[in-house]
């Protein structure tokens, strides 16, 4: 097999045994046609040289890697789903297939899955995955990605062969197996589960794992737990915030959606924002509004909560878990701070300034999208047109959207504006910036892609999407 010597497998999850995991196998596909494989990932990791014929047989098949875990492990956990608690969790049509170091940083990294098969903890479902399903989820972590927002990557996408019925689009529908490098996939629910069952003896093991494995540097903290827990809310306050810097919706904030290394994953009802509305949904079926875009800061405080009620049961001084979790607050609103003047690409000019900044341009936003009720300013083409601050004002006064820049509701942002100095201004020399608009994903332009795929098997809209927003995440320079 012809990986190269960033090749580095590290199975650190399946030696915690039987009480966190069950082997399972995956399904045999009727067909396994490779439709999109993530080199730039794959290279971080060693297996950029595979074959596709290779690499179908390690994400189509699930022939183990090289020196990997000899089996795929469905992990179980529990979860609060829309607030209400479900024991009956669990990987029900997923597994994590491979743990590697990433090349550079040595970060461990997780190869797991969606839409592999039946696992014990299906709950009568059938496993699979829908080809749009996939086709989505490459889509969302990609511009996220782009756009600074920490995030699991698409690694691989087979279609395998399978007419699946849903309830939720039209059917038989195409079917696909996907594979995401991701950081962890230790869950909020991961210790949900451990303390339903009161086991405290294992929340500890769990809490050792994480802080050995994801936070060494936490590994002398005399509480653990507690130390672990300040690391995961910051991490999971700067998460939101991203999202919201992104102007993204995830759609199902449940405590099975969440993990402790602070990334965004799984991707089902996702949205990003057509205009600066609080309200906006993105699960069709999210009738209260629970995870829509405003509340998002207020659902992973509450996922936080739910966390530290596990946790209570091994740390020694539970008041060090309740500062932890009041310092959300506060960590939100810098780590938001931090990420708008990173999309709007200018230096930041101390606390007060950049604050006062950032309500301005949410502010633009907010008005501008009710100009015209509702058409008039999209959230991504905003931070495109401003990005660099001053040093794109011709740029975004002579665009498409200039003579709305120009209306007073613009005028106290574009003065904060004009007194921050613009951050690496050479990334506007970048072509991407030449074009009249940017990468969005708008629910509209989704389908769009996916009708050649579904009528006629054309892949080319989409693989010229992504490599649109490719350009864009090489233009942006944002860190995750």
């Amino acid at each position: 097999m012809p990986v190269s010597a960033r090749y580095r497998p590290d199975s650190r999850f399946a030696p915690l045994g039987s009480e966190f995991a069950d082997p399972v196998a995956a399904a045999d596909f009727p067909e396994t046609i490779l439709r999109f494989r993530n080199d730039r990932a794959a290279a971080t990791i060693g297996l950029e040289g595979l074959t596709d014929a290779e690499w179908i047989a390690h994400f189509g098949r699930f022939a183990s890697l090289p020196g990997a875990q000899p089996s795929p492990l469905a992990m179980r956990y529990h979860g609060h789903q829309f607030r209400s608690y479900n024991p009956e969790l669990g990987d029900g049509r997923g597994f994590l297939f491979a743990q590697v170091r990433e090349a550079g940083t040595d970060r461990l990294l997780d190869l797991a899955t969606k839409g592999s098969g039946q696992t014990p903890w299906s709950r009568h479902g059938d496993g699979r995955l829908t080809l749009k399903g996939g086709m989505r989820e490459i889509l969302a972590a990609g511009l996220l990605e782009a756009l600074g927002v920490p995030t699991s990557r698409a690694f691989s996408l087979i279609e395998t062969g399978e007419a699946l019925t849903r309830g939720d689009e039209p059917s038989p529908t195409r079917s696909a197996v996907l594979t995401r490098l991701s950081h962890s996939h230790i869950r909020f629910g991961t210790f949900q589960r451990l303390a339903y069952f009161e086991r405290a003896d294992l929340i500890s093991a769990m809490v050792d794992h994480v802080v050995e494995t994801y936070f060494p540097h936490l590994a002398n903290a005399p509480d653990r737990p507690t130390a672990m827990f300040e690391e995961v809310v910051t991490r999971t306050a700067r998460l939101v915030a991203r999202w919201m810097a992104a102007g993204f919706v995830h759609g199902v904030l449940n405590t099975d959606n969440m993990v402790v290394t602070g990334e965004s994953f799984d991707y089902g009802p996702w949205r990003f924002l057509p205009g600066n509305d609080p309200n906006f949904t993105a699960a069709y079926f999210d009738h209260s509004g629970l995870y829509s875009f405003g509340r998002q800061p207020e659902a992973g405080f509450w996922n936080l909560q739910q966390l530290a009620a596990c946790l209570v049961l091994v740390s020694p001084d539970q008041s060090g878990l309740i500062a932890a979790l009041n310092r959300f607050s506060d960590a939100y609103k810098d780590s938001l701070r931090e990420a708008m003047i990173a999309r709007l690409a200018v230096r930041s000019q101390g606390a007060e300034a950049d604050v006062e900044l950032v309500n301005a341009a949410f502010k633009a936003l907010a008005e501008g999208t009710r100009i015209a009720g509702g058409e008039a300013l999209r959230w991504e083409p905003f931070f495109f047109d401003w990005f660099g601050g001053e040093a794109s004002e011709r740029r975004a006064l002579e665009g498409p959207r200039g003579a709305l820049y120009e209306d007073g509701v613009f005028a106290d942002f574009r003065s904060r504006l004009a007194a921050f100095e613009p951050d690496r201004p050479e990334r506007l020399e970048n072509p991407v910036f030449g074009r009249s608009q940017p990468e969005e994903l708008l629910i509209e332009e989704v389908e769009a892609l996916w009708t050649p795929i579904d009528q006629a098997d054309d892949w080319a809209p989409l693989n010229a999407k992504l490599s649109r927003i490719e350009a864009a995440r090489s233009a942006y320079g944002l860190d995750h």
